[in-house]
Formats: C-alpha cells, sequence, structure tokens
C-alpha cells in the first residue's frame, strides 16, 4: 500500500485501454484516493462505468478552459484538502495532421496540439502545486516520436517535444516545494488517441520486431511505471523521462 492516504487526480481517461486508466488502477490498487476529470460529456459515460461503485469525484474539465481548470481544483481542495500526485494524459492534433509530411501542418493544427499536449502541463502544475502541501509528484505522458522522426506522428512529436522540455523546467522550479515533475515515454500502444495515427498497425508490428523483449508494452506496465513515480520509491527523481517500452529506444538498427 505506497500509497495509503494519498490523494490524486488523473486527467485523461477516455476508456478502459486508456493509459490513464491503467495508471488509476495501479494508483487505486496501492491505496491511493483519486479523482478524475472528463473533457466533455460525451466521455462522461465512459469515466461513469468504470469508476462505479467507488466514491472517486469526477470533474468535467476541458484544459483550453481556464474556468474548468480552476473548478476541478476547487473540488479537490473541498473533497480531500489537498493533492499528493497528479496524472496527465493528455494529448490532442486534428486528424488530418497526423498523416502525411508534417511540412503540410496548419498554424491552426500546431496552435491546438501544443496548447493541449503541451501547454496543458503549465496550467494543471500551476494550479496543483498550492494544494500540493506535504510536496508531490506530477507525471505525464509522452512517446518516443518526441526524439526521433515517426511516420505519421508529425506535430504530436513536436507536441511531445516540448511536453519533455516543459517536465524538465517545470521539476527546476517546482522541487524547491518537493514537487516532483517526470514523465513515462510510453511505447505504442492500442489506445483512442492512438489510433488517429496513420499506420499504427504497421508501427506496433515493427516495435514488437526491433525492441530487445521482442514485444509491445502493456498499459499496465505503464501505469505500475506512473505508480513508481508517484510513489516514495522515486523520491530522488525529478526531470526525468522515463522509457517504459520494452528497450525499443535503445536500438539503433
Amino acid at each position: 500500500m505506497l500509497l495509503e492516504n494519498k490523494v490524486g487526480i488523473i486527467f485523461g481517461v477516455a476508456n478502459k485501454r486508456s493509459i490513464a486508466w491503467a495508471s488509476a488502477q495501479s494508483l487505486a490498487g496501492a491505496g491511493a484516493r483519486l479523482a478524475f476529470t472528463y473533457q466533455s460529456e460525451r466521455l462522461k459515460g465512459n469515466v461513469e462505468d468504470l469508476t462505479a461503485g467507488t466514491d472517486a469525484p469526477l470533474i468535467q474539465c476541458d484544459v483550453v478552459k481556464p474556468e474548468e481548470v480552476e473548478q476541478a481544483f476547487a473540488v479537490v481542495r473541498e473533497k480531500f484538502g489537498r493533492l499528493d500526485f497528479l496524472i496527465h494524459s493528455l494529448a490532442f492534433a486534428p486528424r488530418e495532421a497526423l498523416e502525411g509530411e508534417y511540412l503540410a501542418t496548419t498554424r491552426e493544427a500546431f496552435q491546438t496540439a501544443l496548447d493541449i499536449s503541451a501547454y496543458s502541463l503549465v496550467e494543471l502544475s500551476r494550479a496543483a502545486a498550492p494544494l500540493m502541501t506535504e510536496g508531490g509528484s506530477i507525471v505525464s505522458m509522452t512517446y518516443y516520436g518526441a526524439e526521433k522522426v515517426v511516420a505519421n506522428y508529425n506535430v504530436m512529436g513536436v507536441a511531445k517535444a516540448a511536453l519533455e522540455a516543459t517536465t524538465r523546467y517545470l521539476a527546476a522550479d517546482m522541487g524547491r516545494h518537493n514537487i516532483r515533475v517526470n514523465a513515462i515515454s510510453a511505447g505504442p500502444l492500442n489506445t483512442l488517441a492512438a489510433r488517429g495515427v496513420g499506420n499504427m498497425g504497421a508501427m506496433l508490428k515493427h516495435h514488437a520486431e526491433r525492441a530487445p523483449l521482442r514485444r509491445n508494452v502493456e498499459a499496465r506496465e505503464v501505469g505500475d511505471a506512473a505508480l513508481f513515480l508517484c510513489s516514495p520509491l522515486s523520491s530522488g527523481i525529478t526531470g526525468e523521462i522515463l522509457h517504459v517500452d520494452c528497450g525499443y529506444n535503445i536500438m539503433a538498427f
């Protein structure tokens, strides 16, 4: 029970295949009390079904709406009084920006991807900090496309690169408050968000063939890594990008 009596908020649960949901399961299994956000009424039902039978607060929060971000943390303050960790599993780019050439990326698509996928970590961290009165941990989700060119990942790769840099800058700012900021670079998973990337099937096949463990990572493994980064076991780790990809990132050819 590494997280007994600890409180966290999870951003990004869309359905049972979400990395955010895998993280929530690992964290709850370690004793944590959780709050969940959902982006819109369209997704609310999925989160309600997954959390049925629990007392976890469900809060509508579209991160491009500052008033909803403010309200989300007001609910956490009212319900729990404090916050120990935050999971940021948010990313979006228009579907047409995730195919073809990056050269064709529009200004609107670029701004949307960077705002939701990277800047939201800044906004959520700023809102969470006052509630992390005893220190805390903030964990976001990234992908190898931030480091190397991945076909069709395009503007999302640029957004994830911004997310990784943001992780380091936030870690430097928030360390004096004993708040740690890290990111997990997960291997490709068949999530709702990933389906928007062209040739996802080929990506999964190639990854499994080239990774040292000769398989794709499981969502459960990413969730357990999130548990590690939110727990006292990682108390000396901040500003890091933890690869959970069956070793794929170490391979050159």
